[in-house]
């Protein structure tokens, strides 16, 4: 079992309980790119979907995401926290979560923050590892759909293992604005 954790409970959504059906998310969000992941429909296995491009001064692509979200029937979405080696949150924290807050509000999908440590490390040593000519391991938005998939995983897999796991991990949570 990996080390990182569930590090956050679902962002409440407006007007509703989370969806019963549907299929996980994962987002590796970053300065320049949004990796993306699905979980299959039993929730076992996270698979890298793609990856959104984000422009420099421009407000990130919420509506592709949530586009993407629907068309995959997702429930909910589960985003990388960018933690420090030691687990204290940094800036790029606080601009994470404002981000998940922001999804969450905007669309119909709860979202839970996971512990994202290593996984863009843990992605590009498994790219590497794949045999892929030098093209295909040196591509980042590869990469980040990858560690998308690591993020999702690690938090199905959390998961699978019961609330008490994810809620003993817990070192914040994000609040909708009152």
């Amino acid at each position: 079992m990996n080390a990182r954790a569930c590090v956050g409970q679902a962002v409440p959504l407006r007007g509703g309980a989370m969806p019963a059906n549907g299929r996980a998310m994962g987002v590796d969000y970053g300065r320049r790119r949004i990796g993306i992941a699905v979980g299959d429909a039993s929730d076992a296995l996270a698979t890298p979907l793609t990856t959104l491009a984000r422009r420099a001064g421009k407000r990130p692509p919420v509506a592709r995401l949530l586009e993407l979200a629907s068309r995959h029937r997702v429930r909910l979405v589960v985003v990388g926290l960018p933690l420090d080696p030691s687990g204290r949150e940094t800036e790029w924290t606080a601009e994470v979560r404002s981000f998940g807050e922001r999804l969450a509000q905007r669309g119909r999908v709860p979202v839970v923050f996971q512990d994202e440590r290593y996984s863009s490390a843990e992605a590009e040593s498994r790219i590497r590892s794949a045999g892929l000519p030098r093209k295909k391991r040196e591509d980042k938005a590869r990469i980040d759909a990858a560690a998308a998939a690591i993020i999702l995983q690690d938090w199905l897999d959390g998961a699978r293992c019961g609330p008490a796991r994810r809620g003993h991990d817990t070192v914040g949570a994000a609040r909708r604005p009152e």
